[in-house]
């Protein structure tokens, strides 16, 4: 079988990616700049973290996100109200930004993730794993769950003096969606997906 090879990400210089033991790095030989780290059980712990986010993810999306009563009215909204309105505002731009970033982004992420990681945790190989984990890290960036986050929690700081603001359960669940997410990337073990993949 050929040996992958693998570039520094400080110098350039191409090595062979051989085994490294657990708890051990791979290291260049020209500058010695860390090159990748086996991750105990990576498949399977990632995999669960990615189900785990399916379902945080499901309940983001479909439930109250926060509740502002003012005197006896109590107005719930959700993400998808939420980017309804900017559009009912003309907020066409942006109200296609948060539906790219915060919704299409994440769902493929976690759909990827257990596409893939599924059938390797039973050694099988699913078709298309290339181009679907190439689209995964291309798309990565444009994951800004976390901002928008921030985003809510400043507009809900100036909301404060107007009306009570209710904490809706979608809102708890966003907050464990961010978790799981750096849960999954720091337990993800790209190269031996990688090596799964037959050219």
């Amino acid at each position: 079988m050929e040996k992958q090879l693998i570039a520094c990400h400080a110098c350039d210089l191409l090595h062979r990616i051989g085994d490294v033991p657990l708890g051990g790095s791979a290291c260049c030989s020209r500058c010695g700049t860390p090159l990748y780290r086996p991750k105990r059980d990576s498949i399977n712990r990632s995999l669960a973290f990615a189900v785990a986010g399916v379902i945080f993810y499901v309940i983001a999306n479909t439930h109250p996100f926060l509740g502002f009563r003012i005197g006896s009215q109590l107005r719930e909204t959700t993400l998808a109200t939420g980017i309804f309105q900017l559009y009912q505002q003309d907020m066409f731009i942006i109200a296609s930004l948060v539906l790219f970033t915060v919704v299409i982004v994440p769902a493929f992420h976690l759909l990827a993730m257990v596409y893939i990681l599924a059938p390797l945790s039973v050694n099988q190989t699913p078709p298309f794993l290339a181009p679907v984990f190439r689209l995964y890290f291309m798309l990565k960036p444009w994951g800004m769950l976390e901002i928008f986050l921030l985003g809510i929690l400043v507009s809900a700081i100036k909301l404060i003096k107007m009306a009570t603001i209710i904490p809706g359960v979608a809102l708890y669940a966003f907050f464990a969606l961010i978790f799981v997410f750096s849960a999954m990337t720091v337990t993800l073990d790209a190269h031996v997906i990688w090596k799964k993949i037959k050219y």
